[in-house]
Parts: structure tokens; sequence; C-alpha cells
């Protein structure tokens, strides 16, 4: 099984790929307009970034909220064996077209990992370990099978064992849980919102108020929290919340996040 660094974000040992293969539009997240396979203008000669540090106050806050889960290292050094598409141009297509579908299993195996190591979900860890097995096994391919795999179907399969996980964990939480699964919920005014156990799947929290809200044990697995107000808000202990939403999201000193995610510079 990978271990968790793995499903991380290790820039220094990426060709730059997300600031290559992907699409730039002109917007509050993006500056510019980059299409994709056009290096963008900040993307230095040893694949680092010109702006990291200010990627904010610059224009590109869509970068500081992207994460690969540790797809652009593996393309980089594993896939194509550490040869860049800068050294062998004939490479590029073929490594851009990977990293989308190397960062969808690598997604699939972090959620797999974090539901592999939950007590309340050791009935179905046999099952999720073999889930880990068959993804990982997916994400070592070589490029050519890489890129006929079928992600769509296998996120199916991973997502039918990630539903029981959070029927089980959340069954913890007495009473009956608030079903807001897909919900509109942009602009929301929930501060102080009990929100335990809730199943917010794929919910859009977009500018929503959650200052204080309670969101111990909910399933956010998908759920849009740019711009959301999580000031005071207790996270602990949720499904399968991400750096990625967290960055995208505004918090404080107070917020409450689970174990092995970061707070935000700009919280």
């Amino acid at each position: 099984m990978p271990e968790p660094a793995a499903l991380k974000a290790d820039c220094a040992n990426c060709f730059g790929l997300c600031c290559v293969a992907l699409t730039f539009t002109r917007s509050a997240d993006f500056a510019i307009d980059k299409a994709a396979g056009d290096p963008c203008h900040n993307l230095q000669a040893d694949f680092g970034c010109g702006i990291h540090d200010q990627l904010r106050p610059r224009g590109f806050p869509g970068c500081s909220v992207y994460d690969c889960f540790g797809a652009g290292q593996r393309i980089s050094q594993s896939t194509f064996g550490g040869r860049s598409w800068r050294d062998e141009p004939g490479t590029a297509r073929q490594m851009f077209a990977a990293l989308p579908v190397m960062r969808q299993l690598h997604e699939l195996l972090a959620y797999l990992t974090e539901a592999r190591s939950l007590d309340a979900a050791r009935e179905l860890h046999e099952d999720l370990g073999a889930a880990i097995e068959e993804t990982e096994r997916l994400a070592a391919s070589d490029p050519e099978t890489l890129l006929t795999v079928d992600v769509g179907e296998q996120r199916g399969r991973v997502n039918e064992l990630l539903l029981r996980t959070s029927e089980l964990v959340r069954a913890a939480v007495p009473g009956k849980k608030k079903d807001r699964r897909g919900a509109d919920l942009m602009g929301a005014k929930l501060k102080g919102a009990d929100l335990r156990g809730a199943n917010l799947r794929g919910a859009y929290l977009i500018a929503a108020d959650l200052r204080g809200a309670d969101l111990r044990l909910a399933d956010l697995i998908g759920a849009d929290f740019r711009d959301a107000d999580l000031r005071g808000a207790d996270l602990t202990g949720c499904l399968f919340l991400t750096q990625s939403q967290v960055n995208a999201a505004r918090g404080d000193a107070a917020t409450k996040l689970p174990p092995g995610l970061t707070r935000p510079a700009h919280w």
C-alpha cells in the first residue's frame, strides 16, 4: 500500500506538470488564459514557480487550491522514469494526458487509505485493502496502459465502499443526521449550525457562513468550500476532507482541522 507521503504533492520531484498540462482561464482563479500544454509564464527552468509565495496576491488563487495528491511526482519520476518533457519533448503529450488519470487514482487512494484507518469501518477493512491494491495496480501501469484506465468505473466501485464507510462512521452520532448530499447551499447562513454526522457529499457550500459550525464526523467528500467561512468551525473527525478543500475556504486559528491537514497561510 502507498505510504501517506506518496499521496501528497512533492513539487521538488515533479516536472511542473500542473503548470503545463492544465488549462487556465482568466478569472478570479487565474490572472491569465493558458491552453493545456503551454507552460505558464511563471514556470522556471528548474520547474519551480517564480511566484509560489505570492500566488494569491498575484491573481493565481486557483494554483494555491490545486492538489495533485502526489500524482505529479509519480508521473515524473516513476511512470516516465525521471525523463522530463523538456529533455524529451516526444513524451510531452502522453505525460500531460496521464496527469489527470493519475490524479484521480491517487485521490481514490487517499480516500481509501483514510477509510481503511477508521476503526468504525473495520468490518470493511478487507474490502478496502483489496480496493487499495487494485487502484494501486492501475496507478503503477505503464504510460500506454494508464491512458486506457476507466477511472469512472473504478471510482464507482470505490464509491460504494466509501458510502458504506461513511454510514458506519456517522452512525456514532445519535439521532437523525442531516442529508444535504449535493445540496445548493451557496451563501447559506449556517453560523453555529449542528452538522454533526451530516451527509454533505458534493454539497455546494460556496461562500457559506459556517462560522462556529459543528462538522464533526460529517461526510465532506466532494463538497465545494470555495470562499466558505470556516472561522471557529469544528471539523474534528470529519470524513474525506482534502487539503484542496481547506485551501479554498476561509478560516482562522480557532478552526479545528483533522490531523494531516495544514492550516493555509492565507487564514
